[in-house]
């Protein structure tokens, strides 16, 4: 991918501040982006971020922002427009991760936390975004990052497999509706990728790769690998690829009907 693909266009990254987001802003702004970095906790690596997208040329701007509540996504997309103008691409990789409760068990609360953020959040900037792009007449791509687990079912994460499932079809149905647009948008269902919200996996070696060894592929994938979609997916390269949901999780989830 050429580093001036994505030169003169403005991003918002969710969740930016780390792991699969933390990628997509450092990989959107070596190929030539502004980005505004959403973050919920981590100032630091947000900011952090800002300075790896200025020190490449580019401008950034971290935005304390909670995609699960309205108010919170709509000023920080204002926040973003003060700064770099209206964004053109959206990347959505803000989520939480299954609770590992069973729905015997599962307190409704756990339910709504974890579909707000993974689902609704997607919702809310999706829809931000697209109101303010769709008036300037500029072409723009939408990536949600979502799961194998849209599709490949675990036990203890009916929250994380609904959530997930349902923001596929959000990808799909928004895709129908700005197609005519010049608007893609696209998901991409990463596997095993090696983050924070893998921790254990990171930690122990010995736990990765035992998990590795389910893995077709051998190995545990890499956030910069996603990043890296995220960012053809975005680009000029990309712009007949819409309602897509792309796998990359090493073949692991061809293995689901082994054994059986």
């Amino acid at each position: 991918m050429p580093t001036s693909s994505l030169q003169h266009r403005i991003a918002v990254v969710t969740g930016g501040e780390s792991g699969i987001g933390a990628a997509c802003v450092a990989a959107l702004a070596a190929a030539g982006a502004d980005v505004g970095i959403f973050y919920l906790k981590d100032r630091e690596a947000a900011e952090s971020g800002v300075r790896a997208v200025e020190a490449l040329g580019g401008r950034g701007v971290a935005v304390q922002v909670d995609v699960a509540e309205e108010a919170s996504v709509e000023a920080g997309f204002d926040t973003v427009e003060k700064a770099l103008g209206v964004p053109d691409i959206l990347v959505n990789s803000a989520g939480l991760n299954m609770s590992g409760v069973k729905v015997a068990e599962m307190e409704l609360a756990q339910w709504h936390r974890l579909l707000a953020t993974d689902l609704t959040g997607s919702f809310l900037t999706c829809r931000r975004f697209v109101r303010d792009l769709q008036p300037t007449g500029r072409a723009g791509a939408i990536v949600n990052i979502t799961s194998i687990h849209a599709f490949a079912m675990r036990s203890g994460g009916a929250d994380y497999d609904a959530a997930k499932g349902g923001q596929c079809n959000l990808t799909r149905t928004l895709a129908i509706e700005v197609a005519g647009r010049g608007i893609t948008v696209n998901a991409i269902a990463p596997g095993m990728i090696l983050t924070p919200m893998n921790h254990q996996a990171m930690d122990d070696s010995a736990y990765r790769e035992k998990l590795e060894r389910n893995i077709p592929a051998g190995r545990a994938g890499r956030p910069d690998e996603v990043a890296g979609l995220a960012v053809f997916l975005a680009s000029p390269a990309g712009a007949y690829i819409t309602g897509a949901e792309i796998v990359m999780d090493g073949g692991l989830s061809l293995l689901q009907a082994t054994g059986a």
